[in-house]
């Protein structure tokens, strides 16, 4: 089933529309597509679209029930999709690149986002992003129940955030792979807090894993599936984890459509432009409010230099002054005495 590079270069070259689309890219963004489609590389299942063709909850949600399970640690099971609300809050080009949204058989929301660069504000976006996502359940749960609505009802919401490149912060973190968010009481009191969010940096676990070459446990087993490419890895989880074989198999499947996946792919490279430069205009307006801010402090410091400096001014002039006025007494009283000894 695996073809050449000369294969697929025929396939594309013989449909002006794919050939068209192919000459767009750069070269080496031609030279990914090809080594993914002839298996000189995998496929991140990072990419929005890869990662809802494997692990759609429409068609395999038994997958998608299966990393669930190993994020939260319980047993879960995905019961169905549910719509995006295209006004949630912060969707102001943002750069979550996937959005699913699932109700588990236990009544809880899962919203599972993949962040190809780490979001600035992190904590305080995914807040919102909870927030939303608790707020929507609200309504619906509302709705359908009516006078029967009670906020029992109302279930646990999981926001769990994949990052390919993780925020500073995480860094500090390097062999944390994971960091789970809920609210806790600082006396012991236990109350049913809703919100739940996770965080999983894979570029951390991916560092721990060109170190030591090692696939420890299930939750492991996930990342280097969802965020390694590399041959040799990818033998090594299919070897230790024979579950992923058929999922390797079905991605491989769907890049045989060359049509299909050039769409996919030209797609991936849209957001990624698209995120980059938002990442981009992000990052200027914290060095301008940076800026900003430093030059605010430097002014303010240069004032009350200023002010330090005119006050010891003030009091410089005043000792002058007295200074003055006692050498013009000391004038006037040898004067005098010069005029005294002349009269006698």
């Amino acid at each position: 089933m695996i073809r050449t590079r000369v294969q697929i270069l025929a396939e594309i070259n013989s449909t002006p529309a794919l050939r068209s689309i192919f000459e767009k890219w750069s070269s080496q963004q031609q030279e990914r597509f090809l080594d993914i489609c002839c298996g000189t590389r995998g496929c991140k299942l990072l990419y929005d679209s890869y990662f809802k063709e494997i692990l759609n909850p429409d068609t395999t949600p038994e997958r998608l029930s299966d990393l669930l399970s190993i994020i939260l640690k319980r047993k879960v099971t995905v019961k169905c999709p549910l719509p995006n609300d295209n006004s949630r809050i912060g969707d102001e080009l943002s750069l979550v690149i996937t959005d699913i949204v699932v109700e588990l058989e236990d009544g809880s929301i899962a919203n599972i986002e993949i962040q190809k660069i780490g979001l600035t504000f992190t904590g305080e976006r995914s807040s919102c992003y909870s927030a939303d996502l608790l707020l929507r359940q609200y309504k619906r749960v509302r709705d359908e129940r009516k006078k029967k609505f009670s906020y029992k009802d109302i279930c646990p919401v999981y926001t769990i955030v994949f990052m390919e490149s993780s925020p500073s912060e995480f860094k500090e973190y390097r062999n944390a792979f994971i960091h789970t968010f809920r609210s806790v009481s600082d006396s012991g009191l236990k109350l049913n807090m809703l919100q739940n969010i996770v965080f999983i940096p894979v570029d951390n676990y991916l560092d721990k894993l060109h170190n030591r070459g090692s696939i420890d446990g299930e939750f492991e087993a996930w990342l280097t599936f969802l965020g390694c490419d590399e041959p040799e890895y990818i033998i090594k989880l299919i070897k230790e984890y024979p579950y992923f074989e058929p999922l390797y198999r079905d991605l491989y499947n769907m890049c045989l459509n060359v049509e299909k996946v050039m769409g996919m792919f030209s797609e991936e490279l849209r957001i990624m432009d698209r995120n980059t430069a938002k990442y981009m205009i992000d990052e200027l307006q914290d060095e301008l409010n940076d800026t900003k801010a430093a030059l605010n402090t430097a002014n303010a410091t240069i004032a009350e230099q200023d002010a330090t400096i005119a006050d010891k001014d003030a009091k410089l002039a005043d000792k002058d002054a007295k200074i003055a006025d006692k050498d013009a007494t000391i004038a006037k009283l040898m004067a005098e005495n010069e005029a005294l000894k002349k009269m006698r």
